[in-house]
């Protein structure tokens, strides 16, 4: 990593770190666990955490932490610029409709993608999905269709620094594995993944093109694994539509 500018505010980064400390998997912590999972000082994680407490984003019984929905605000602005989850809403919630199923839209955030986009039928994972829910591009449907779209330099930083971990034993977590089935998707335009983020799940997704072909983002089918892949081609069918879809759209924003 390089050393920070001159212009580096190490306070807000501090803050920002104490806020990003809590996800899905950690909804609530005290005051050690924040220190812990920051590398803060007690001391100046307290200082932290009663700050955001003060300004609304956090609330405390005096011996937990957790945020509030004010958080949101944080990300509003991103969202409302970006345009694609107004654009991406309507086809995801006919697509959902048409199969039964879930479906997201997600972008890439450095080693990870984050939803921008949802429509739930039911909760097929055991940790809840919703806007703003992240997960390790690596091991996603959405993530591999993102990752492809990488160019060589962009793909060698992104292995540098992501962590490749199985979730569960049918996990490609090496990197060579992973750069064959990048290529693997690149070559077809889409991604199934079965079983590789949570047992019991399998996705198919693809990408979201702007007018001018480069990924913008990319969007998925959630579905109960089968071992008989029923479904799937229907799913795939159906997604390749949206996706197009949501494209068209995009490109035309774009020149408006």
């Amino acid at each position: 990593m390089n050393a920070p500018g001159d212009q580096f505010v190490q306070s807000l980064a501090r803050g920002l770190a104490v806020i990003t400390a809590f996800d899905a998997e950690h909804p609530q912590m005290s005051l050690t666990e924040v220190a812990q999972r920051t590398g803060l000082s007690r001391a100046t994680a307290r200082r932290f955490l009663h700050t955001l407490v003060e300004l609304g984003y956090m609330r405390t019984d005096g011996k937990t932490f957790a945020l509030t929905p004010q958080i949101m605000r944080l990300g509003t602005a991103y969202l409302s610029g970006l345009g694609l989850p107004q654009l991406a809403q309507p086809h995801l919630e006919r697509m959902s409709a048409a199969l039964g199923e879930s479906t997201s839209a997600a972008v890439l955030d450095d080693t990870e993608i984050v939803y921008v986009a949802r429509v739930a039928t039911r909760r097929i994972m055991s940790v809840g999905i919703t806007v703003g829910t992240r997960f390790p591009a690596y091991a996603t449907s959405m993530g591999r269709v993102l990752l492809a779209s990488l160019d060589e330099p962009a793909l060698d930083a992104y292995f540098a620094k992501a962590t490749l971990v199985p979730r569960t034993p049918r996990t490609l977590h090496t990197e060579p594995a992973l750069r064959d089935e990048l290529d693997r998707v690149r070559e077809r335009g889409w991604c199934l993944v079965d079983q590789e983020l949570e047992r019991g799940l399998t996705s198919v997704a693809a990408p979201v093109r702007d007018g001018s072909g480069a990924t913008v983002a990319a969007v998925n089918v959630s579905m109960t694994h089968t071992d008989t892949g029923e479904g799937h081609h229907e799913a795939l069918a159906a997604l390749l539509d949206c996706a197009a879809a949501i494209s068209r759209d995009v490109a035309a924003q774009r020149l408006s």
